[in-house]
C-alpha cells in the first residue's frame, strides 16, 4: 500500500531500539511479550505496538535494521523520549514522498517531565504555557520532517493521561489537546497530509463502554502495586486488545477518531 514507514516515538511504540542501550527504560524481559511469539522482545506490551497494527507493512527497530530493510522503513522510537530536548529526542531518517512518518510521543513530556518533582518545568509553565510550548516545539520539529522530504504523516494524540494508575494515584488530572496543530500544518505546508489519531476520545469511548469490549478492569495497573496499582509503578505496559481496537479505528475510522482522513485514504494517495 506505501512503500515504506518510518516510525518515531516513545515507549508505547518502541520495538526494541532500548534493548542494548544502558537505559532503565526496558522491555526485553518478563512479564513484556507474554503473548508474543518468541517471548519479550523490547516492546512495552504482551504483543504488538499500536503502530504495528494499523494495517501497514512491519517494520524492524532501527537498532535491528540492516542494509536495505531501512529502504522499506524503520521504527526509531525509544523509551522515555519526549518532544524537549530535556525529555528526549530521536530523529534520523531518509524520505520519500510516498513514505508515511508515523510520529506519537509527547506523554513523557507529561509524564517524566512536568509531573516530576525532580524538574523544574511546573515552576517555569503553568499548564496552558506548557502545552503551548509542546505544541511549537512538536511543529518546528515536523517541519523540520517536511523540509527533508516527508509528506504523509500520522500523529497519535495523547490518552486520558488523567485515567492511568500512576496519575489516579497521584490525583493528578489531565490536559485536552486541539486538532489546531494538525489544521495549520496541513494549511501552511504544501503538499504536506497530515492526519491525526485521537486516541484521546478513542479512550472515552472505551472507558465508558469498556464491558461491551470484554473488559472488567478500569482503573488498576497489571503490574504496579499501592493505590490502582500505581503508586509504586512498572514500567509502562500495554494491553495488545486495545492496540489491536485503536489501529483498526484509526486505519477504517471516520473523522470522529482520525482526522482529517484515516490511514486507509492517507495511505492511497
Amino acid at each position: 500500500m506505501v512503500p515504506a514507514l518510518f516510525i518515531f516515538g516513545d515507549s508505547l511504540i518502541d520495538n526494541g531500539n532500548n534493548n542494548n542501550l544502558p537505559s532503565f527504560a526496558k522491555a526485553n524481559y518478563y512479564p513484556y511479550g507474554i503473548d508474543f511469539n518468541g517471548g519479550p522482545t523490547g516492546r512495552f506490551s504482551n504483543g504488538h505496538t499500536m503502530a504495528e497494527l494499523l494495517g501497514l507493512p512491519l517494520i524492524p527497530a532501527y537498532s535491528e535494521a540492516s542494509g536495505a530493510q531501512v529502504l522499506h522503513g524503520v521504527n526509531y522510537a525509544s523509551a522515555t523520549a519526549g518532544i524537549l530536548d530535556i525529555t528526549g529526542r530521536n530523529f534520523d531518517f531518509i524520505s520519500n514522498t510516498r513514505y508515511i512518518f508515523f510520529v506519537g510521543m509527547g506523554s513523557n513530556d507529561d509524564l517524566n517531565n512536568y509531573l516530576m518533582p525532580n524538574y523544574n518545568t511546573k515552576n517555569q509553565y503553568n499548564a496552558q504555557q506548557y502545552a503551548d510550548l509542546l505544541v511549537s516545539e512538536y511543529s518546528r520539529q515536523l517541519t523540520t520532517l517536511y523540509n527533508l522530504g516527508a509528506r504523509k504523516f500520522v500523529l497519535a494524540g495523547l490518552g486520558r493521561m488523567g485515567c492511568i494508575p500512576r496519575i489516579l494515584a497521584q490525583n493528578q488530572m489531565d490536559r485536552c489537546s486541539e486538532k489546531t496543530m494538525i489544521n495549520n500544518l496541513n494549511a501552511n505546508l504544501p503538499g504536506a497530509r497530515f492526519t491525526f489519531i485521537d486516541i484521546a476520545r478513542m479512550f472515552e469511548d472505551l472507558l465508558t463502554n469498556y464491558r461491551s469490549y470484554g473488559f472488567s478492569v478500569l482503573d488498576r495497573g497489571c503490574c504496579g502495586i499501592g493505590r490502582n496499582g500505581g503508586q509504586i509503578t512498572c514500567l509502562p505496559f500495554q494491553t495488545p486488545s486495545v492496540n489491536i481496537m485503536f489501529g483498526r479505528k484509526a486505519f477504517y475510522g471516520d473523522q470522529s477518531v482520525v482526522y482529517p482522513m484515516n490511514i486507509q485514504q492517507l495511505a492511497s494517495l
